[in-house]
């Protein structure tokens, strides 16, 4: 396989100071073969998302590495992070800014060993105790968590809901940035944050949006205005 090579002129700190500021975060399949639509990467980071990440699991490694190379492009064009899905292997040669991982998939110090220096790491978690969990590993504990999902969605089959209530202990607990997911659309976000999320993944609400710039700025402005009130 063929590396990125443009440059990733960002360290740990900047990395992070970006992932502390972020508020929309965009999870998206690369676009392959002559039908596939676009990726709205460009209309989404203009109106309002603040993190991409590349989420593909029927792609071979070539075919992540190379999609990758679009996603890297487009994120430095926005000054934003950029994170692949479940593969901490294949981050050096996608040039990602870091990787997300599962419960199921290879454990914090595993995933931290093959990672760059200075690449960002995060973690899904599903209950208090995990979110917890996440937060005792000292140097190997992840940069961010998320935290879900609240509602079902195709995008986990078989994951339960965890509802909103995970939504309030994760406001209360969480000393890591967190973000909410799952389910999360321009309708029912206002929710999310009225329980207390401030960072928030979105797939579906603007992947499938009939405007996705227009999604964007809605679920931009609703996570907002709860960070504004502080509430």
């Amino acid at each position: 396989m063929v590396p990125y090579a443009g440059a990733v002129p960002t360290t740990l700190d900047e990395r992070r100071r970006r992932l502390e500021a972020a508020r929309l975060y965009f999870v998206c399949e690369a676009a392959t073969g002559e039908s596939a639509a676009p990726t709205p990467l460009h209309a989404a980071l203009a109106s309002g998302v603040d993190m991409i990440q590349l989420r593909d699991k029927e792609l071979s490694d070539d075919e992540l590495v190379s999609a990758a190379r679009d996603f890297r492009a487009v994120a430095d064009e926005h000054g934003a992070p950029f994170i692949l899905n479940d593969r901490p292997d294949l981050v050096a040669a996608c040039a990602a800014d870091g990787v997300h991982i599962g419960q199921g998939d290879v454990d914090l110090a595993a995933a931290r060993a093959v990672l760059p220096p200075d690449s960002l790491l995060g973690v899904s978690t599903h209950s208090q105790e995990q979110i917890e969990a996440a937060q005792e590993h000292g140097d190997e504990a992840p940069d961010y968590i998320s935290v879900g999902p609240i509602w079902e969605t195709p995008t986990k089959p078989g994951r339960p809901a965890v509802g909103l209530s995970l939504i309030d202990t994760a406001a209360r607990i969480a000393r890591l940035p967190w973000f909410a997911i799952g389910g999360i659309d321009v309708d029912n976000v206002g929710e999310v944050v009225a329980a207390g999320a401030r960072r928030v993944v979105v797939v579906r609400a603007i992947r499938d949006a009939a405007d996705p710039a227009a999604a964007a700025r809605s679920l931009r402005d609703t996570v907002e205005s709860g960070v504004e009130v502080g509430t």
